[in-house]
């Protein structure tokens, strides 16, 4: 069976997508920052799908986290087949642009766009020299950005500079990564209905109502778990590179 490591499997978009993947048969390495404990209910529940589930704790954003994820999870499954570079935190206050702080700066970055990185580059070594050692090695690497990849949020700024940072990364690998045949995608989810978003429900549920999307709904993870099994499973083979949007047609230009 084939392998994908989950950055921020356990819950919100990143849990979407771990239940697409299990749902596809593969064997799941989950990553978070949160204690073993406090996830067992949901590890429990994505091993009910029929596949091996191991939780690899730690933070993207520590080089020695990083480092110990893949080693926990190489070392349980096997070698990884898939990366979802999923994890991701908001500011934990939502600043205008002029008073966004050096710490917050900091923080977003070294999560949403250090940490991908440079896992990222471990995990695609790997990729490489598997890939070079048996051709038959199947890789995928997916990164899960934002429509604030170029949507401006003034009062967020720091997110949106990751997110659109991470986009490049996307570009960037894929270049790299196309001599060794694995492709490499990055979704860009719009609204989705998660943790993260809860606390401007009333905000989205508004703009809903007044036409933001051409699909007048929230997304959901599992919507973003749908289109991540299906680059996975290779029905874009033709494709890498691409930025597959998740939005509801949020972002077409209209009159």
């Amino acid at each position: 069976m084939k392998t994908a490591l989950i950055t921020g499997g356990s819950r919100g978009i990143g849990l979407g997508i771990a239940q697409a993947l299990a749902k596809e048969g593969y064997n799941l390495a989950i990553n978070g920052v949160r204690p073993e404990e406090s996830v067992q209910e949901t590890l429990e529940s994505l091993r009910a799908l029929g596949v091996q589930v191991v939780y690899c704790q730690g933070s993207i954003a520590s080089a020695t986290d990083r480092t110990s994820i893949i080693a926990q999870a190489v070392e349980q499954l096997g070698p990884l087949n898939v990366l979802i570079n999923n994890a991701g935190i908001a500011p934990r206050q939502r600043l205008d642009l002029l008073e966004t702080t050096p710490e917050s700066y900091r923080e977003l970055l070294d999560t949403n766009l250090e940490g991908p990185f440079f896992l990222t580059q471990a995990v695609a070594k790997r990729m490489a020299e598997a890939k070079e050692e048996d051709p038959a090695f199947q890789g995928t690497i997916v990164f899960v950005t934002s429509i604030s990849a170029t949507v401006a949020s003034i009062n967020r700024g720091e997110y949106c500079i990751s997110k659109a940072g991470l986009a490049m990364t996307s570009a960037l690998f894929a270049v790299k990564m196309a001599e060794f045949n694995i492709p490499v995608y990055e979704v860009r989810p719009g609204v989705i209905a998660t943790d993260m978003t809860s606390k401007v429900q009333g905000k989205y549920d508004q703009l809903f109502e007044g036409g933001l999307a051409l699909q007048p709904r929230w997304g959901t993870p599992d919507d973003v778990g749908k289109a991540v099994a299906s680059l996975v499973r290779g029905d874009f083979p033709y494709s890498t590179g691409q930025v597959i949007h998740v939005d509801g047609g949020m972002l077409i230009d209209r009159l």
